[in-house]
């Protein structure tokens, strides 16, 4: 072998740069004459054209002086998924700096089946969970979580009070806040706190296209929940539901409205042990009348998560990933005023960047803190639309002091 052929084979690759294996067969002779440098080159352009040509692993390899890639490191075809899923397992040490046990209050909530008689199986057969999992699950929101100690859970876990007083088991609460912010899993941590049963209703579980069947399917919910007592009907997206009626020149949608005040009046029904909550994100869309007092007279403002929040809901997402050295103090830092939803994305999107690097390098690694922090860096916190449109109805349509603790908050950061 002489440096002449070798030559001549660089001004060959000079003319036709994107001839890989004419690159890669350079590459092996530049090898062999010790001529690590020039040969790793080589390998670089070879592998950004194809990031998984073995051929050209195994020449970077050895030009780094180590052993060549074991020849079933990566399949024909791609990535070998199987063997990454196995050297993952269990999962590399440490996973979080100054971490706590894993949360385990993800487990799915039991989900009971209840049918009731009627003209209409569909109109009178609901999922009723039986959620495990309870405030102390919820990380953080120490403020949201007082309110409703005091507003809503105390007068309930002491019946001889309860009797005394005349304190009645019926009661509504309102969550509103920007979207994002866990207020369908607050209203579940509460009805596992109060050991009832969670019926979580949405649009499509009310709305019907002919005339009355959305009023049958409300009161077909309402029996349900009245059979299973006690139990926390959750109503998500009061604002589509139970619209303001001077708005609404639907008919269909005031009956829905008008039938949903009278099931939570109980008129002709015991509602005695049914509490309803809802959630919604424009609580100035409501109608009045489902916020007098009897019906949805407790409102509580849930806000995107506080740094112990953000702590837990980054674990979280996290606990089941294959990830390293993870500071969630620093994270959770740098992630103020981000949603939940935020969060949740802000770890897939870290997950997809370590997964696509495996996938170019031929080898599983975990997500890191380079990968959090860049993909925190690429998402900006949803809520901003939100306060844009709240700022104008604290500011100008607030005439009664009723988001007040908005205004207080909007103050605090600056919002107004």
């Amino acid at each position: 072998m002489t440096n002449s052929l070798i030559d001549s084979l660089l001004r060959a690759v000079s003319a036709a740069p994107d001839d890989i294996p004419l690159r890669l067969h350079v590459a092996e002779l530049l090898v062999a004459e010790d001529r690590a440098g020039e040969a790793i080159a080589h390998c670089a352009i070879a592998l950004q054209a194809d990031p998984a040509n073995e051929r050209a692993r195994s020449l970077m390899a050895q030009a780094l002086g180590g052993p060549a890639p074991a020849a079933d490191a990566v399949p024909e075809g791609g990535f070998d998924w199987t063997k990454a899923a196995e050297q993952f397992a269990p999962a590399p040490d440490p996973r979080f700096i100054d971490a706590d046990e894993d949360d385990d209050s993800g487990e799915d909530d039991e989900v009971l089946r209840v049918e009731e008689d009627g003209e209409s199986a569909a109109q009178d057969t609901w999922d009723v969970e039986e959620p495990t999992m309870t405030l102390a699950d919820v990380g953080g929101l120490v403020d949201v979580k007082e309110r409703l100690e005091v507003s809503f859970l105390a007068p309930l876990r002491n019946p001889e009070m309860r009797a005394l007083y005349g304190k009645s088991l019926r009661g509504g609460l309102l969550l509103y806040g920007p979207p994002g912010c866990g207020k369908t899993y607050i209203a579940r941590a509460v009805a596992g706190e109060m050991g009832a049963r969670f019926l979580n209703v949405t649009l499509t579980d009310v709305l019907d296209m002919y005339v009355g069947n959305s009023e049958a399917n409300l009161h077909g919910l309402f029996e349900a929940a009245r059979t299973r007592t006690p139990c926390v009907i959750f109503l998500d997206e009061l604002d589509a539901i139970g619209a303001k009626r001077s708005l609404t020149r639907n008919t269909a949608t005031r009956g829905v409205v008008n039938t949903l005040l009278q099931e939570m009046d109980g008129i002709g029904s015991d509602n005695e042990g049914v509490y309803v909550m809802a959630a919604t994100n424009a609580p100035w869309d409501v109608d009045p009348a489902l916020r007098r007092p009897g019906r949805l007279d407790r409102t509580i403002l849930v806000l995107p998560p506080d740094e112990p929040a953000r702590t837990a809901i980054l674990r979280h997402h996290l606990a089941k990933r294959p990830v390293e050295d993870i500071d969630l103090r620093r994270l959770a830092r740098a992630t103020d005023g981000f949603t939940g939803a935020d969060l949740a994305h802000i770890c897939e999107s870290a997950a997809e960047a370590a997964m696509m690097a495996s996938v170019r390098s031929g080898r599983a690694r975990s997500i890191t803190m380079r990968d959090i922090e860049a993909s925190i860096k690429t998402v900006r916190p949803s809520s901003g639309a939100w306060f844009d449109v709240a700022r104008n109805v604290v500011e100008y349509a607030d005439r009664t002091g009723e988001y007040n603790d908005l205004r207080a908050y909007m103050k605090k950061r600056h919002l107004l």
